[in-house]
C-alpha cells in the first residue's frame, strides 16, 4: 500500500514540474549509494563487490580485502624460525602486492565511472539547450502568427464589412473619383489590398504551422531531457560508489602499508634491531601524521566561518547564508565562449559556470549548507563536490586538487566550510575554481544567482 502510494505521488509531482527525476526518484537511486562510514563498516571485501557490482566493474577485481594482516607478535615469533619466517615474508609480500592492485583498480574503476557521469551529465545539459531553443522558436513564431493574424483580420474588416456603410469604403468610392480612368485606378488599389491581405493571411497559417511543428520538436526534446536528467542522475550513483570503493581501498593501503612494509624489512633484517625498534618507528610517522591532519583539520575549521574575507574573498558573505565560494577574481564567465586548447585538449564552447582563479591549494567554502551528494571524479571537471542545499538548489565545484577533497558524500556541510583546496585537475589550463549552480538539477548563471543574493563572483 505504501509503495502504491509513493508512485502515485512520484507520477504526480512529476506531472506537475515537467521535470525529472522527482525526488521521490531520486530517493531511490540513492538507496543503491554506501556512505563512507557505512562502506568502512562492512569491510572491505564486501564494499569491492557490492559497490563495483552496481556500475559492473568486477571481473579482474583480486579479493585479498578481509586478509588477516600480520601482527607484530606473528613477526616476533617467525624471526626466531626460518621456516616460519620466509613464510611470513612471502604472505606480507603477496599481501602488499594485493593492497597496491586494489587501490589500482578500484581508482581506475573510480575515474571510468566518473568520465561516464560526466558525458551524461553534459548531455544533460546540452538536452536542456535544445528542449529551451526548440520552445523560444515555437514561441517566436506562434507570435508571428498572432501578429499576422490580426493584421488580416483588420484590412479584412474595413473591406468587407457588411451594409456597404464602412466609411473608408465610402471614400474610396466618392465623388473624388471624377471620371473612369480614376475609379479603375481605385479599382486596382483595392484588388492589391485585397491580394495583400491574402498575403499577410497566407503568412499567419505558414507561422501557425511553423509554430506548431516547432513545439511537437519541443516536446519531443523535453521528453530527452528528462530522460537523460535520470541517465545522469544514475550515473552519478554508480560513480559515487566507485569512489567510495577506491577511498575505501586506498585507506585500507593507508592503515596497513607502512606496517607491513615495516614487518617485512623486520623480517629481512640480519642485524641486532630489534622488532621493538621498527614498531616504534612506525608509532612516531603516524603519531607525525595525526598531527599534520589535525594541523589541517584546524586550519580548515579557522578559514571555514563563513569570514575568508571581503573584497571578493573566499567565504565573503552576503545574504541568507550565501557567500562567496573561492577567493581571487573571475578568470572566466558563464555563458557562450572561444574555445581553449591545450596539451589536455580543448575547453568547451559553451561555459556552465564562472572560474574563479586564487592559486593552487587555496581554500574552497560552501556557499551555503546543505548536504554533499557527490565527491569525486567526474571526467573533465576532474576532482568534484557537489552540494544539496534544498528547495532543488544544488552547487558544483569542480578541478579539486588530487587528494583536496575533505568532504565525503552524505556529509552535511556548513555556510563557508572549507571543502575543498583548487587544483588543475581534469580539463583545466591551471588551478582555479570552477563554479556551478543548478536549478532542480539544471544549470543556471551562477553570476546572476550569487548576485541576487548579495554575493559577487
Amino acid at each position: 500500500m505504501n509503495d502504491q502510494i509513493a508512485k502515485e505521488a512520484t507520477a504526480a509531482a512529476s506531472e506537475d514540474c515537467g521535470c525529472a527525476p522527482t525526488p521521490a526518484e531520486r530517493d531511490g537511486l540513492w538507496k543503491l549509494s554506501l556512505s563512507r562510514r557505512g562502506a568502512l563498516g562492512l569491510g572491505l571485501g564486501a564494499l569491492s563487490v557490492v559497490a563495483l557490482a552496481a556500475f559492473g566493474v568486477t571481473s579482474g577485481i583480486s579479493a585479498a580485502y578481509a586478509a588477516s594482516y600480520p601482527s607484530w607478535d606473528d613477526v616476533q615469533r617467525a624471526k626466531n624460525n626460518e621456516a616460519a619466517k620466509a613464510s611470513e615474508i612471502s604472505r606480507i609480500e603477496g599481501l602488499i602486492q594485493s593492497l597496491t592492485q586494489k587501490v589500482a583498480e578500484t581508482q581506475a574503476a573510480a575515474q571510468t565511472a566518473g568520465d561516464e557521469f560526466y558525458e551524461a551529465q553534459q548531455a544533460y545539459f546540452a538536452a536542456i539547450t535544445e528542449a529551451e531553443t526548440l520552445q523560444a522558436q515555437a514561441d517566436e513564431q506562434a507570435e508571428i502568427a498572432d501578429t499576422a493574424a490580426r493584421k488580416a483580420g483588420q484590412i479584412a474588416a474595413q473591406l468587407y464589412r457588411d451594409g456597404g456603410d464602412d466609411t473608408a469604403l465610402q471614400l474610396f468610392f466618392s465623388g473624388s473619383a471624377a471620371n473612369a480612368d480614376e475609379l479603375l485606378s481605385r479599382l486596382g488599389t483595392m484588388d492589391k489590398l485585397l491580394e495583400y491581405n491574402q498575403s499577410v493571411f497566407d503568412d499567419a497559417i505558414l507561422s501557425r504551422n511553423t509554430a506548431q511543428s516547432l513545439t511537437d520538436q519541443a516536446k519531443v526534446a523535453l521528453d530527452e531531457r528528462n530522460r537523460l536528467q535520470q541517465v545522469a542522475e544514475q550515473k552519478m550513483v554508480a560513480a559515487q560508489n566507485a569512489a567510495e570503493a577506491a577511498q575505501a581501498a586506498l585507506d585500507e593501503q593507508a592503515a596497513n602499508l607502512e606496517t607491513m612494509n615495516a614487518q617485512l624489512a623486520a623480517l629481512k633484517d640480519t642485524t641486532t634491531t630489534t622488532v621493538a625498534s621498527y614498531q616504534a618507528g612506525v608509532a612516531a610517522r603516524e603519531a607525525e601524521e595525526k598531527a599534520r591532519r589535525e594541523r589541517e583539520a584546524a586550519e580548515a575549521a579557522a578559514n571555514g566561518g563563513g569570514n575568508g574575507g571581503g573584497n571578493g574573498g573566499g567565504g565573503a558573505a552576503g545574504t541568507g547564508g550565501w557567500v562567496r565560494p573561492h577567493g581571487g577574481g573571475r578568470s572566466s564567465s558563464y555563458g557562450p565562449r572561444t574555445p581553449s586548447c591545450g596539451s589536455q585538449g580543448c575547453s568547451s564552447s559553451y561555459h556552465y559556470g564562472a572560474d574563479l582563479a586564487n592559486g593552487c591549494g587555496a581554500a574552497i567554502y560552501a556557499v551555503n549548507s546543505g548536504t554533499v551528494d557527490y565527491a569525486g571524479a567526474n571526467g573533465n571537471y576532474g576532482n568534484y563536490v557537489r552540494i544539496q542545499h534544498g528547495g532543488g538548489v544544488s552547487t558544483g565545484y569542480a578541478h579539486i586538487k588530487p587528494g583536496g577533497i575533505i568532504v565525503r558524500s552524505g556529509q552535511w556541510v556548513n555556510s563557508g566550510q572549507v571543502i575543498a583546496y583548487a587544483g588543475d585537475t581534469g580539463r583545466s589550463f591551471g588551478c582555479h575554481l570552477h563554479f556551478e549552480v543548478y536549478i532542480n538539477g539544471g544549470y543556471t548563471n551562477p553570476i546572476r544567482f550569487m548576485e541576487e543574493r548579495g554575493v559577487y563572483i
